[in-house]
């Protein structure tokens, strides 16, 4: 049985504001917790006028606290912007208010450019092995404290908030697969290393106390509404919002323009044709062919479902879409 949830960034849409962009959310996690999806992940994201979610912490309490049933995280925590104590303190306190629903996925990039790290108070000297200890530290401070412990995460300590490592690359996997921990792989916007990671994860897991066996998590984008021209205009938007990214002009989510893709270069073109592999686009029949071939070529034990669409009342037909498609798969 595949899982499926959800991966949503709180977007601010051309015209909008981040109260109404946090509503909508709220009102998104209200219906999959309903239409049965695992989890709702928001992530950190910072400096970037369509993400609304840069408080990460504060958001899980506020989607947590509208909901009853469905699991609330991070997809994932910056871990190098903060200090594991205060970590472990906030997702403490909302493992208290919320029991057994709380996740904690962990990242090791900024979220963010340059300057705006400079503005985190981040260390520009970071080494790569800094994070690798952050988690252990965190995973202490989450745990019983031990006899004679001076520094003890209150709240936090002994709620054993479940953390999940989150990557694009080889290091997340091999590191996932060290500690014992779930492994969480953003395919839906950097697929190059997906099928390298995921053998480096299964092959090299070694079972801990959070976890038994390896549970590979995956990107997937989807955009599906009930005709596959409605879906084509629909997916506009997000395709719009990653290339002006990647042109280093973030922007709010725009409104969607039709035959888009056709006035991109060539460039722009391939570096959208890399991410078709974890994106399905189209009805409900063609997005269910188009999952099916995914999870048979990777075996993923769950789907973490990203469906950026400018329209609120589309985007909660595409999830719910997905929710049936969801139901015949498994």
């Amino acid at each position: 049985m595949t899982l499926f949830s959800v991966l949503d960034l709180a977007p601010v849409c051309e015209g909008s504001n981040t109260r109404e962009a946090l509503h909508n959310a709220l009102d998104l996690a209200q219906h999959v917790e309903k239409w049965g999806f695992n989890r709702y992940w928001v992530a950190e994201h910072h400096n970037i006028p369509g993400i609304a979610s840069a408080a990460t912490s504060v958001v899980v309490g506020y989607i947590a606290g509208g909901t009853s049933t469905i699991r609330i995280g991070s997809g994932g925590i910056m871990l190098p912007n903060h200090a594991p104590l205060m970590i472990a303190e906030q997702f403490g306190t909302l493992a208290s208010l919320y029991p057994d629903r709380i996740d904690l996925g962990l990242g090791r990039a900024p979220g963010t450019d340059q300057l705006t790290m400079q503005a985190l108070r981040r260390s520009l000297s970071q080494e790569v092995g800094d994070f690798p200890r952050d988690v252990v530290e965190l995973q202490h401070f989450l745990k019983e404290p031990e006899a004679g412990q001076k520094v003890v995460a209150t709240p936090g300590a002994g709620t054993n908030v479940p953390l999940w490592i989150l990557g694009s690359s080889l290091f997340g996997a091999q590191l996932a697969a060290m500690l014992g921990l779930p492994f969480a792989f953003a395919s839906h916007f950097a697929p190059a290393a997906m099928d390298q990671a995921i053998e480096i994860y299964r092959d090299n897991f070694k079972p801990s106390e959070q976890l038994e066996k390896p549970h590979v998590m995956l990107g997937y984008n989807i955009c599906a509404a009930d005709s596959a021209e409605e879906a084509d205009l629909l997916r506009s938007s997000s395709l719009q919002s990653f290339v002006n990214l990647r042109k280093g002009a973030p922007g709010k989510l725009p409104p969607p323009i039709k035959d888009y893709e056709a006035t991109l270069s060539a460039a722009e073109q391939q570096m959208l044709n890399q991410m078709a592999r974890c994106a399905a686009v189209g009805t409900a029949d063609m997005v269910e062919e188009q999952v099916g071939k995914f999870l048979k070529e990777t075996a993923a034990d769950e789907l973490i479902i990203v469906s950026s669409i400018f329209d609120h009342t589309a985007r909660l037909r595409s999830y719910e879409i997905t929710a049936e498609i969801a139901g015949r798969i498994n």
